[in-house]
């Protein structure tokens, strides 16, 4: 199976084995978002839970 190229770019894992996710919709248009919206979309999410299948579709190297 491939790997799901977009969900991988925004999952990191740390050193201790947890999971850091970029939220999504940040790269473009958002010119047009308003100041709320930009700002929520700011930053990371830690300690984010991937089921078993999930892990295999999209981090299958690890």
């Amino acid at each position: 199976m491939k790997t799901n190229k977009s969900h991988t770019k925004r999952i990191k894992v740390t050193k201790n084995g947890k999971l850091k996710v970029r939220k999504k919709g940040q790269n473009h248009f958002n010119a047009k978002a308003s100041g709320n919206t930009k700002r929520a979309k700011r930053g990371t999410k830690e300690n984010f839970i991937l089921s078993a299948k999930q892990v295999s579709r999209f981090m299958p190297h690890n």
